[in-house]
């Protein structure tokens, strides 16, 4: 196996499709071992990234090395000693769970002699035990994915990549799913997973915010969630939408956004809490609570592209009359 240090590292990665900039100048590592989530909306540019980083697309400039291996120099070498996993993996669905099982592993050149053995042992992991016999046709949703997952490591690869793999299961079945994420990453696996699933990316070791291509922070959720300025409320109300409104033009409101049935507002200090309820007060809207709480990563996620689209929209509005 190749020698390496970080099991990615881009520097200046940047792929243009004509005059659209899909992925800008990028730069980051993921360390041996590490869960990295790439986290942002449709369209942000992490699914042309990840196909970067497996070999299969081209950079427009820029480099990366992938275990070591350069993919402009060894794009072969990277694709046989990666696993991937979208929400689109193939699996053929006249063949059983263990026969699909096999056929990856053929695919991927598993040594005969060490192949049963290793059926084995990813049935047991993917907690497939019982379902060997099944064609994967009439597995669920949840059970065709962590047949997927089976299929994708089914070579024991030190680097994996996962491409909103989770998207349209349920929350439980995609809790259980990181589980076994968690058993791969403690024998020492590296992960790129991309998402728009919030408590998905609280999973990772590292997250990486994606926006318009830019990768715009780089931290754990830990330390995103602390970085976030100013003083998160909750506001509970019967008209959030117009609350919303009212808060995202009240001075020393920093943002304000509708998460279900409340309203979250960042405000620049805690004594602000008076004058904010007699702004709603006047507006005629009923608060019925209004505590301070500690951001999710949902709440630093929003702050942070609404910063970003504010910024890019003076830049492109600077000189226009």
């Amino acid at each position: 196996m190749n020698q390496y240090e970080n099991a990615v590292e881009t520097k200046g990665i940047t792929k243009k499709f004509g005059n659209f900039t899909a992925v800008d100048a990028v730069d980051f590592y993921i360390e041996k071992g590490e869960i990295f989530g790439l986290l942002g909306p449709n369209g942000a540019g992490k699914t042309t990234l990840m196909r970067m980083l497996c070999a299969i697309m081209q950079p427009s400039s820029g480099s990366a090395n992938v275990m070591g291996w350069d993919i402009h120099k060894n794009p072969e070498n990277i694709k046989r000693n990666i696993g991937y996993m979208s929400q689109r993996f193939a699996l053929y669905n006249d063949l059983t769970a263990k026969e699909n099982i096999n056929f990856y592993a053929d695919i991927y050149k598993v040594p005969v002699e060490k192949r049963k053995k290793r059926i084995e042992k990813l049935i047991r992991i993917a907690g497939l035990t019982g379902f060997e016999k099944v064609q994967a046709k009439n597995l669920s949703g949840a059970w065709r994915q962590r047949l997927a997952l089976a299929c994708a490591i089914a070579h024991h690869p030190p680097m994996l990549f996962l491409d909103e793999a989770t998207a349209g299961v349920d929350p439980v079945s995609r809790r259980e799913f990181w589980d076994l994420i968690y058993q791969m990453a403690d024998e020492g696996v590296s992960v790129l997973a991309t998402t728009h699933y919030m408590d998905e990316a609280e999973y990772c070791n590292k997250v990486g915010l994606i926006l318009d291509g830019k990768l715009i922070s780089i931290a754990s959720p830990d330390t995103l969630k602390d970085g976030l300025e100013g003083n998160l409320a909750a506001i509970e109300c019967d008209n959030p939408i117009e609350a919303e409104d009212i808060l995202d033009r009240f001075e020393g409101v920093l943002d304000a956004s509708i998460h279900g049935v409340l309203v979250h507002a960042l405000l620049k200090a805690k004594n602000m809490k008076e004058n904010v309820l007699k702004a709603l007060s006047s507006a005629g809207i009923q608060v019925k609570r209004f505590e301070f709480i500690q951001p999710s990563l949902e709440d630093v996620f929003i702050n942070t592209v609404e910063k970003q689209r504010k910024l890019t929209h003076k830049v492109f509005t600077k000189g226009v009359d």
